[in-house]
């Protein structure tokens, strides 16, 4: 089954999920979208529930796993050639071997589970549970080149299922999965998949067009592009960061977007930013961080991370939003923005911020919670006296 090689690809290869299953769906051109949408579900549910599989088919080998999912979600055996034979049965047995250990239960792991609760406290049952659920698609309307009212009534013609969403001023949220990348709406630029939840930190920097702005950690730009509509295109918009590729790919993104404004410089050396000291009206930092928040879109993160890398991304975000603040001019306004739901890479790295540097103060911030159907999300905006 393809589905058991996708396995192998993340688990034994170490292979991106969201790649493993771009690659899976080219396999066989005879697919339809109902199979493309089963391989891709499943294999997603798989790696998400991989730990809880392990225990409930007693091996880590792909065949296990799956006729583990198969067992627990249809309640039934699979019923395939060379598969083991487990039961629902078996699957009852084992749900209540594990009854008191809430985080195999969730099927995270142990240290993950350990410092979200320390953190979050009475919280984190009601997150750990929402960060195994789907995620949902949304899409934010390009301002430059439509209306939300108009990309609706678009997207309806072409037979999708959405609706706006109260949250955001231009959120669209798909109903129902289908392929959106064919569509003459995505290839023109009239829309970007971005989670309602991140749509939200680009406006709290109140940008205007006519001002320099810098989006110093713009990755493949989801926000640069958001700075850009709002900026209408006028004004300096400066994109950077330490991967050239991922301002590669920004550079195609804002083409397609009809962005004119745009100026992209790879962070190369200590020198790219001295030379920008006091030059920005608005800054962007949306650090590296461990992606906690973000579980539900790409649930093989939580097998990938480590311990060692949350306390290395800890100090790179501290040492960011002290070195890359310098480039604010006075009276400007800056946004530092995690994916995370820890406090420890969020709240508490902007109190530590406004401890050691005079002449700032903290105007506003924000946490958004997947047990409110969020990506994980903080940001926070800081304004330099």
């Amino acid at each position: 089954m393809a589905v058991c090689d996708g396995i192998d690809e993340v688990f034994n290869e170490g292979y991106y999920a969201d790649r493993v299953v771009s690659h899976l769906l080219k396999r066989d051109k005879r697919w339809g979208a109902r199979d493309r949408g089963f391989i891709a579900e499943t294999l997603y549910d798989c790696v998400r529930w991989w730990r809880l599989l392990v225990h409930i088919g007693g091996k880590g080998r792909a065949e296990y796993i799956l006729a583990a999912y198969w067992a627990w979600k249809f309640e039934e055996p699979l019923d395939v050639e060379g598969y083991p034979h487990i039961t629902p049965e078996d699957v009852q047995n084992a749900l209540k071997e594990a009854e008191d250990q809430p985080a195999l239960l969730a099927s995270m792991p142990d240290w993950i589970d350990e410092i979200a609760a320390h953190e979050l406290g009475h919280k984190w049952p009601a997150v750990r549970t929402a960060l195994n659920e789907q995620a949902s698609v949304y899409l934010r309307t390009n301002t430059l080149k439509t209306d939300r009212a108009a990309l609706l009534h678009e997207l309806h013609n072409e037979g999708f299922e959405v609706e706006a969403d109260s949250r955001g001023p231009l959120a669209i949220k798909l109903l129902k999965r289908r392929n959106l990348w064919s569509t003459a709406a995505f290839k023109s630029g009239r829309f970007e998949v971005q989670d309602i939840a991140s749509q939200q930190v680009a406006p709290t920097l109140d940008v205007q067009p006519g001002m320099t702005v810098i989006d110093a950690c713009a990755g493949a730009g989801g926000k640069t592009l958001q700075l850009a509509a709002l900026m209408r295109n006028k004004g300096r918009l400066i994109a950077m960061d330490t991967e050239e590729r991922k301002l590669g790919e920004l550079k195609k993104r804002a083409k397609r977007a009809g962005i004119s404004n745009l100026d992209m410089r790879p962070i190369s050396s200590t020198k790219v930013i001295k030379r920008l000291a006091g030059k920005a009206d608005r800054i962007l930092l949306d650090v590296p961080c461990s992606g906690l928040g973000v579980l539900r879109r790409n649930p093989d993160a939580k097998w990938k991370l480590k311990p060692q890398f949350l306390e290395e991304v800890k100090t790179w975000q501290a040492d960011i939003l002290n070195r890359y603040s310098r480039m604010l001019k006075p009276d400007g306004k800056l946004v530092y923005a995690t994916c995370s739901i820890l406090p420890s890479e969020s709240e508490q790295q902007v109190e530590k911020f406004l401890k050691v540097n005079d002449g700032w103060q903290l105007n506003d911030e924000q946490r958004l919670s997947p047990a409110e159907d969020y990506d994980g999300f903080y940001h926070a905006l800081l304004t330099r006296t």
